[in-house]
């Protein structure tokens, strides 16, 4: 699959947004018809988000877009509308808020019809946030729910929200978290979508960062998701970019230990041994399977030959 580090989310109505999304370095590019789009706006944006996705150079980027939630009267026009005029553009449809897995069979089979009556050749896949308490408990029944699901992706303010957690920021999106909290506040709820996306083979991607202008803060939020197992973050502003790129990818330090792991492994099966010691460090068989994960994710991303 293509990278999936940064997910940049743009507003499906601003199209020189869209355009200066289409030229960024980031990984995905999300056209958003849901938060970010006023009432007013909402249909007109799809227009909008069709014309991008038919006129820009993507330069081979994932492209995917977020319907309005199917709880509302624009989700499933989003759905019909876009697809059925862009369909070959669209790597994936984001559905927020998803509580039940009822909510990925929906969207399943009204691609199955759009397909199908379109001649489409190329199946579009399904990204699903976990944006509520009822969704995380439904997290694994959703995680299984249909073969398009390719992503869960964790929404913190709307899961703030349906658990009466307290607004600590302007934003809310995960910014002085250490000032209400001792530990790692969401730890239990991302390690537990990470387990239902992996147990299923899906990606996992972490929340935005609501602060674009602290950096710092930005490296340590999705340096905490990296080491959960998440596989990328949304961005919000395209100088966030850069950072989650970086974080996500192995860093050289990174590659050269996966090396000598491997360089390692490779002697103690010359000498038919199941274990070595490196550096006075045990290396076994469980070692080598992650330094040869983080080596293909390295080769990937053509950081190595």
């Amino acid at each position: 699959m293509k990278p999936s580090r940064s997910t940049l989310s743009v507003p499906g109505h601003i199209e020189k947004m869209h355009i200066k999304a289409s030229q960024s370095k980031a990984d995905v590019v999300m056209l958003d018809l849901e938060d970010s789009v006023p009432m007013e706006a909402k249909e007109p944006a799809r227009e909008t988000v069709i014309h991008s996705m038919l006129s820009l150079d993507w330069q081979g980027k994932t492209v995917i877009f977020r319907i309005n939630g199917l709880d509302t009267p624009f989700g499933y026009r989003d759905l019909l509308k876009v697809v059925e005029a862009a369909g070959p553009q669209i790597d994936a449809v984001v559905i927020p808020k998803v509580d039940h897995p009822g909510d990925i069979h929906f969207v399943c089979r009204m691609l199955d019809g759009i397909e199908m009556q379109k001649g489409f050749s190329r199946r579009i896949g399904i990204e699903a946030i976990i944006e509520s308490a009822a969704g995380l408990e439904q997290v694994s029944a959703t995680a299984r729910a249909g073969d398009r699901l390719k992503t869960l992706v964790f929404g913190i303010v709307d899961y703030s929200v349906s658990i009466g957690a307290r607004l600590v920021s302007i934003s809310g999106h995960g910014e002085k978290e250490e000032k209400v909290y001792p530990g790692h506040r969401w730890n239990f709820e991302m390690s537990r979508i990470v387990m239902a996306a992996k147990a299923h083979g899906l990606r996992a991607i972490d929340a935005p960062y609501g602060n674009f202008r602290d950096p710092e803060g930005l490296r340590r939020s999705a340096a905490m998701a990296c080491a959960l197992g998440y596989d990328g973050k949304w961005a919000i502003h395209p100088d966030q970019i850069d950072v989650i790129n970086q974080v996500f990818s192995p860093s050289k330090e990174d590659i050269a230990r996966a090396e000598k792991v491997l360089a390692a492994h490779r002697e103690a099966e010359d000498k038919g041994l199941g274990a070595v010691a490196v550096e006075g460090r045990m290396v076994d068989r469980a070692t080598v399977r992650l330094a040869k994960q983080l080596y293909e994710q390295a080769k990937h991303l053509k950081m190595i030959p």
